[in-house]
């Protein structure tokens, strides 16, 4: 995948050494493999619905790395998580697959867990100022609110920045990626 690199180049130069990352919305387990390898410093803790949790725990099997934790069943609307706290969080993808309600659910649940001064790393498509920054992210949106979820769909940047904000995380930098994606870096304040 293109945006393995950019993204580790990222959190390498963001991380400190012996963070413990939790991934929300781990998928198949594709970014904790590549991230866990490449940072043998960070302790990387993956997170999904029940349904994909073999296959993270497969890529898991294959990485073979102390630091590639066995993944949790996270759902983000739970009110309690299977986590009490964690210097970072990560999530790629997420946002723009799942409806309002459940992003407010991630950030409040992402508030709870984070240390102060803790950093979040938001991967994905925005929009910015209401407008799609790109045909594909227009088709993209259109598809996911055709076939997935109703509520789904690419995101306003301003509004994430305003949810975060809400659970005492500001936005810290807002960087370029490959394919018309983003990389949001926020920083929980006391």
């Amino acid at each position: 995948m293109r945006n393995q690199q950019p993204i580790c180049d990222v959190l390498t130069q963001e991380l400190p050494k012996h963070s413990v990352v939790l991934e929300i919305g781990s998928g198949t387990g594709q970014h904790a493999a590549f991230i866990s390898e490449r940072m043998p410093d960070i302790t990387w803790q993956p997170s999904e619905m029940a349904a994909r949790i073999a296959s993270i725990n497969a890529w898991r099997l294959r990485a073979g790395r102390d630091n590639f934790l066995p993944p949790l069943v996270l759902d983000v609307s739970q009110d309690l998580w299977p986590v009490k706290q964690v210097d970072a969080v990560f999530s790629a993808n997420v946002v723009h697959y799942v409806g309002w309600p459940k992003v407010r659910s991630m950030m409040s649940g992402i508030g709870r867990v984070l240390r102060i001064a803790g950093l979040v790393f938001l991967y994905g498509p925005f929009n910015y100022g209401g407008k799609f920054t790109s045909d594909g992210n227009k088709a993209l949106d259109a598809w996911l609110k055709a076939d997935i979820d109703p509520e789904a769909g690419i995101k306003d940047f301003e509004q994430i920045v305003l949810a975060a904000r809400k659970e005492k995380l500001r936005l810290i930098k807002d960087i370029a990626m490959p394919a018309n994606n983003r990389l949001l870096v926020l920083k929980k304040y006391m």
